[in-house]
């Protein structure tokens, strides 16, 4: 019983659950499709495979979907995507949470961890590409040499190593065709903690 989930099973239980919480009651079929903008028949395949994993179980009536607390997540935690981080040139800060993904519960050492979308390739050289989630632990200190999110006077964020020099912070990339960025006042968000890549 249980399982990984792909993305897209994922998504449908997440849609599932977030409908009950917010109707009182769980969606046919059709509805889960026209929320995730799959066709009924495909999103038929997606609820066999969480039945089969042990995610839910079905009664064969239209709303007769149950989401199943049997111990099939345990040890799994669904942590929030709130927006994007940049490994490149900085980037406006902004935090709303898009969706969950889940993880290990080890890799999510805090109830209020959470995950960034990857965007540039300034990070590479510490296996960090464009796309990938960086898991983060949050915190507003770091050992030099750490994965940092850091956030810079302009309000923009960036992921970098981060180390204290000379009575200024130099945030360091892993990727040779990169400069680093030297600041003063640097207010640490977090360290990365784990990387997750869709193959």
């Amino acid at each position: 019983m249980g399982g990984p989930l792909t993305q897209r099973q994922h998504r449908v239980l997440v849609t599932i659950e977030r409908f009950v919480r917010d109707e009182g009651y769980t969606p046919s079929v059709r509805e889960v499709g026209g929320i995730v903008g799959l066709a009924p028949a495909t999103v038929q395949q997606h609820l066999d495979a969480l039945e089969r994993k042990g995610y839910i179980r079905r009664t064969g009536q239209s709303h007769g979907i149950e989401i199943l607390d049997n111990g099939a997540d345990a040890g799994v935690v669904h942590v929030p995507i709130i927006g994007e981080i940049a490994a490149g040139l900085p980037i406006d800060a902004y935090e709303e949470r898009i969706d969950t993904v889940p993880v290990a519960s080890g890799l999510a050492p805090a109830s209020d961890t959470y995950a960034l979308r990857v965007r540039g390739d300034s990070m590479i050289d510490d296996h960090i590409c464009d796309g990938d989630l960086v898991i983060v632990a949050p915190t507003e200190t770091v050992r030099d040499g750490q994965i940092a999110v850091a956030m810079l006077d302009d309000g923009t964020a960036t992921l970098k190593r981060l180390f204290r020099e000379n009575g200024r912070v130099r945030l360091q990339p892993a990727n040779a065709d990169y400069d680093p960025i030297y600041a003063r006042d640097v207010r640490v968000r977090g360290h990365a903690v784990a990387i997750l890549r869709s193959l």
